[in-house]
């Protein structure tokens, strides 16, 4: 019995691991805009997005439903596949952290389930049925791959995931837009400095939604954990209040951390941004972001503001966006959940050859 506490203990301190990632991976995503006008120093800009960041972690918990019980069957649920499903999330995040690319957590974490997931059901399905089934099931129809909720993981992340970065792209467009209509004869130099002093507000708006969506994520899977471990029944998800304010500190604390490779490509890399557009931006990913935290939608912040920066930046001149960097941006978001998938699927295959197959 020791050694099963101590392995939930294990899989809790990695899930803080993967979210203090996250919150330095994606601190770009709340202060960037702010830090590339100038509206904040980059010092202050973290620890200003940390403070909201922890209060938006506090508001809800409609996307960690989804993530604990929307995406997969309990019964390919274990303890050991939540570790992989974990390890290879961080391990993707890692990577495009170093790279300098705003890839998605979100998306990350969820590959990570589904491809440990579906690896367990089929080494279980394996140990009960003969070769010739082995052979037979190796393609796409394998059953292994019903332990997956089709419907939900459609619903809830694959059209999302290409839906909220068109919404991002055309309403910063359209925002953008607007502002400059309303705005056009003010003289550049008060608008820039109006423009600074309401990025407070929406620099603020969006930690708040950043934390929102993205801290519920680990919640999800600590509580999946406790389930699988039986300190709390799997008809009666709920997430206990000491769960949500250890991802919501952790959250913060990894923002307070600064994922300074990726500021600097959101900043100033995909196109060059006034106090103006910043604000647009943020305005704009923000309300998208907190409308899919309380419609229990596991989104990725990281698309959404990425092409509101592109939305408002094309307004002005579609020239002005560095589609190059865009390119690898993209490229970075249609490979996560496969690659997270392969990730946690290899790492499950190795470790069910040790002693945590057990647990």
């Amino acid at each position: 019995m020791t050694h099963l506490i101590l392995f939930l203990v294990i899989i809790i301190a990695v899930a803080l691991v993967f979210e203090f990632i996250n919150g330095f991976h994606d601190s770009a995503n709340a202060i960037s805009m702010a830090v590339s006008t100038k509206a904040l120093s980059p010092r202050y800009a973290v620890l200003y997005a940390a403070i909201f960041n922890f209060a938006g972690a506090l508001c809800g918990t409609h996307v960690a439903k989804t993530i604990g019980v929307g995406m997969v069957a309990h019964d390919a649920i274990t303890q050991l596949t939540i570790l992989c499903a974990l390890l290879g999330a961080i391990i993707w995040g890692l990577i495009t952290w170093w790279a300098g690319i705003p890839s998605s957590s979100s998306h990350a974490l969820i590959g990570g389930l589904l491809g440990a997931s579906v690896v367990h059901a089929y080494f279980k399905l394996d140990q009960q049925y003969d070769l010739i089934f082995r052979f037979r099931t190796m393609h796409l129809e394998h059953p292994a791959l019903d332990v997956i909720n089709g419907p939900n993981v459609l619903n809830k992340v694959l059209i999302p995931m290409v839906t909220s970065p068109l919404l991002g792209f055309i309403i910063g467009f359209l925002v953008i837009a607007t502002l400059i209509f309303l705005f056009w004869r003010i003289k550049p130099e008060y608008l820039n400095r109006t423009f600074k002093k309401l990025q407070l507000i929406s620099c603020g708006f969006l930690a708040f939604s950043h934390g929102s969506n993205d801290a519920q994520k680990t919640m999800g899977i600590i509580t999946l954990a406790l389930i699988t471990f039986g300190l709390i029944k799997g008809d009666d998800f709920h997430i206990p209040l000491w769960v949500i304010c250890i991802c919501a500190l952790t959250l913060a604390l990894g923002t307070m951390a600064g994922g300074w490779r990726i500021i600097k490509t959101m900043s100033s890399k995909i196109v060059k941004i006034k106090p103006i557009h910043g604000f647009a931006v943020e305005i704009s990913a923000s309300g998208i972001i907190l409308a899919c935290s309380h419609l229990g939608i596991p989104v990725s912040t990281t698309h959404i503001i990425s092409t509101a920066i592109m939305g408002v930046g094309s307004m002005t001149k579609a020239s002005a966006v560095k589609w190059g960097i865009v390119k690898n941006i993209v490229l970075a978001w249609v490979l996560t959940i496969p690659i997270c998938m392969l990730l946690s699927g290899i790492i499950y295959t190795i470790l069910m050859h040790t002693p945590l197959s057990d647990l």
